[in-house]
């Protein structure tokens, strides 16, 4: 069947932080006032667009940096628990390359390809599938939003480009409040587009990022 449709993946806003915990899926944390100013930037971004469907990931800060989008477009929002943040064994912790590097750490750390530390890649990847296909089929002919967190859209990203799913996480190309774009006709996906709709508000941004 053919027909135009998008499925937008969008990261959510910038958390409040102050003691820089891997907060992971923990409860209770939410957009900082920057992040909601972020959530505001992606909406308007998305403004225009064809949107008849709408998810997000459970977490607090997903459905608050979803929370224009249901304003803008009248969408009722579903909550779907496949966009959830992935499990990390270090949640709750405060993350450093030091205590990476303590003895205690090492059992979790031995095998990075899976990765041994949380939820294998191809778990994130099969269940992303999932509910990006659930979506394309739900807004066929027109497009949809589902909010969630970064590494979950990496892989999901990865996956369909066909790049390894195991990455140096300081390489991952989803900034906070970044939409990445599945276009397809019919059921193929033609194209991958990415956008950085609130990079004038990351810090230290001085110029429109090239990507």
């Amino acid at each position: 069947m053919s027909g135009r449709t998008i499925v937008h993946l969008l990261r959510h806003g910038e958390v409040h932080n102050p003691e820089g915990i891997l907060y992971g899926r923990l409860p209770g944390y939410r957009l900082s006032e920057r992040g909601r100013a972020m959530a505001d930037l992606a909406a308007a971004h998305l403004a225009g667009r064809d949107v008849t469907v709408l998810a997000s990931s459970p977490m607090e800060r997903a459905q608050e940096t979803a929370a224009p989008l249901v304003a803008q477009f009248g969408v009722p929002l579903r909550i779907d628990d496949r966009l959830i943040e992935a499990k990390n064994a270090f949640e709750g912790q405060r993350f450093s390359a030091a205590k990476l590097a303590a003895p205690a750490m090492w059992p979790r750390l031995f095998n990075p390809w899976r990765p041994s530390w949380g939820e294998p890649y191809v778990q994130i990847a099969g269940r992303m599938r999932a509910v990006v296909e659930a979506a394309r089929v739900a807004a066929r002919g027109h497009e949809a939003v589902l909010v969630s967190h970064q590494l979950p859209i990496e892989i999901l990203r990865r996956f369909v480009e066909g790049e390894r799913l195991w990455h140096d996480p300081r390489n991952r190309r989803c900034q906070l409040a970044s939409v990445t774009s599945l276009e397809y006709d019919g059921d193929n996906l033609q194209s991958v587009v990415y956008a950085e709709p609130a990079w004038s508000l990351y810090p230290g941004a001085t110029e429109v990022p090239g990507a």
